[in-house]
């Protein structure tokens, strides 16, 4: 074997361990890691406020608001506040007629971010939780969540989150398959410790953490990293339910996942210096789920050169089919709804949109706005 050839072959094995680092090897690794039990001895936090921004989610008011009334039947000091971005389609009025949520209404587009801040410095809570316009929690959820804080040294809680809809397109079904290897990611990495960083479906933080942050970042990567920055305990509670419905359109999809990334990238580079700074176990968690996934796409991108450049070494033919193979798929991928085609296609598209969107955070772009996806 000629020595070029074999340094392609590294490089494609490389390529292949990269990308399955973060879905395989990663939680075997963590699964031989001690466990890191919790230790309740002091009285659970006695009061919480609920908060959430929103824009343009008329459609997903009705049930967000009857699922907030039927938690403060529950918890009667439960207190609800709400952020309105600027909705132009009477989403804030829907909010303020309920009479039941506390709004406040920005003066136009200011981002979610921004949105939380106001709403994290008018509540009163003890706790704060977090969650999304279109994210509804089980009956049960607020009595599990802060029933975790019996642990002093415990400083945050994150539900979990289970989709609606997989099975309605290759792209929820996609999106559905990869949240629950999520799921289970944090599961392990809050049995050995610490989880590294919440989505904004349902994560709470002692009020006392919440930190100072720009309107540029991830606001739930920031405040919920804020947690094991202050040396307290990030965890998971699988009983907090929450339930969102998938994105079905790929469109939505990308659009969706570019703007996250782009925004990850950008809070990444600014939690820099505290990142450094935590235990050698939290900077491999972090690196090996958020790192090493977000060039997960470059990564695909150079290991599908190497190999194409070693068919080509190997019988101009064989490069030929296995091109040929390639575009089949991805016209089949592309017409189909459903199917493992499509199905890999999509995971193929949200590698492109994690890549681009970190690209275009690495060029100086930011995004501080968003738009709720219109098919889910």
């Amino acid at each position: 074997m000629a020595a070029i050839d074999l340094i392609l072959l590294v490089i494609l094995a490389l390529c292949l361990i990269a990308v399955a680092w973060p879905f395989l090897c990663y939680p075997l690794v963590l699964r031989v890691l001690p466990t890191r039990p919790e230790h309740p001895v002091a009285v659970q936090a006695s009061s919480a406020s609920l908060l959430f921004c929103a824009y343009n989610e008329a459609a997903a008011m009705p049930d967000k608001l009857a699922n907030l009334a039927m938690l403060r039947q529950r918890h009667p000091d439960l207190e609800c506040l709400a952020f309105d971005d600027g909705s132009s389609d009477g989403t804030g009025d829907l909010i303020a007629a309920a009479g039941h949520v506390t709004l406040l209404r920005g003066p136009g587009r200011s981002g979610k971010a921004h949105g939380m801040k106001q709403l994290a410095a008018s509540a009163r809570g003890e706790v704060l939780i977090f969650t999304d316009a279109n994210v509804l929690l089980d009956p049960d959820a607020i009595d599990r969540l802060l029933a975790r804080y019996a642990d002093p040294d415990i400083g945050g809680v994150l539900g979990s989150l289970h989709y609606v809809g997989a099975d309605e397109s290759a792209t929820a079904s996609v999106g559905s398959l990869y949240w629950r290897l999520e799921e289970r990611l944090k599961d392990e990495e809050s049995r050995t410790g610490n989880v590294l960083g919440a989505d904004g479906s349902i994560f709470s933080i002692r009020r006392s953490l919440y930190p100072d942050f720009p309107d540029s970042v991830l606001d739930d990567l920031t405040v919920s990293m804020a947690v094991v920055f202050a040396g307290r305990r990030l965890i998971k509670a699988q009983d907090v339910i929450a339930r969102e419905r998938l994105v079905t359109a790929r469109g939505d999809e990308y659009r969706r996942k570019v703007r996250i990334a782009a925004r990850a990238w950008h809070t990444h580079r600014y939690l820099r210096p505290q990142l450094r700074r935590m235990a050698a176990i939290d900077r491999f968690k972090y690196a090996s789920r958020k790192i090493v996934r977000w060039f997960g796409g470059a990564f695909i991108l150079i290991g599908a050169l190497a190999a194409a450049i070693l068919a080509w070494r190997v019988s101009p033919l064989l490069f030929a089919i296995g091109m040929a193979a390639v575009a089949v798929a991805v016209v089949t991928g592309l017409r189909a709804r459903r199917g493992p085609l499509a199905a890999l296609l999509d995971m193929l598209i949200a590698y492109a949109a994690t890549l681009q969107g970190v690209t275009k955070a690495m060029r100086g772009r930011t995004v501080t706005i968003w738009n709720p996806a219109q098919s889910r």
